[in-house]
Order: C-alpha cells, then structure tokens, then sequence
C-alpha cells in the first residue's frame, strides 16, 4: 500500500525515494526552497558559526541526494515538476555557493567588531 503524503490537505502518493521523508515530490521540493530560503537569510552576513556551516553543508548534500534519487528513478514525471526539480537543485546550489562566499568575507578565527 502507499504511502499519502503528509502535508496538509495533500492527496498525492509518496514515491519510494521519498518514503522516509512522507511528502510528495512537490512538498519535498517546497520544504526545501522554504528550508533554503531560511538558511540563506541566516549566512548572508557570514556570522553562522563553523559548526552551522558544516550542518547546512550536510543538509544540502542530503537533500541532494535524496533529490537526484527522486529524478532519476524513473517516476513518471511532468514536465513541469521536472522542472520544479532542476529548480530545487539550483536552489541547493546558490545556497551552498552562498555559504562558501560568506565565509569568504568573514576570516576564519576572526570575531566581528561590534560598534
């Protein structure tokens, strides 16, 4: 039997690479860009400490990789959410160059100066 997604409201079944998250495509993909667009806010100024980084570095591999499984499993997928799936990838990837170009503007070891 299949699983429904979880989300509320939703009808939709849970495809098999997404069993462990209990969402549908669309849902999946929305909690991610909801979750991305979160994480961003939180790096943008370049103060997320070490350890957060490394934890928003997993979440975007994670993701990934459940979401790669998602496309490439051989789902009948429309043409629009495949290419909601290109998009959530493009969001997983401005989030981690994001992350990368604000650790860039804060020197390691160094703590910002408050006025």
């Amino acid at each position: 039997m299949a699983l429904q997604c979880t989300a509320p409201g939703c009808k939709f079944e849970v495809p098999a690479p997404l069993e462990g998250e209990r969402l549908c495509v669309l849902h999946f993909t929305l909690r991610i860009e909801k979750s991305c667009s979160e994480m961003r806010r939180e790096t943008v100024l370049g103060n997320a400490p070490r350890e957060r980084q490394l934890e928003i570095i997993h979440y975007i591999a994670d993701q990934g990789e459940i979401l790669a499984r998602v496309a490439t499993s051989g789902l009948p997928l429309p043409d629009e959410m495949k290419a909601r799936i290109l998009s959530t990838f493009l969001t997983l990837m401005n989030l981690r160059e994001n992350l990368d170009r604000s650790s860039l503007r804060q020197p390691r070891g160094r703590v910002p100066q408050t006025s």
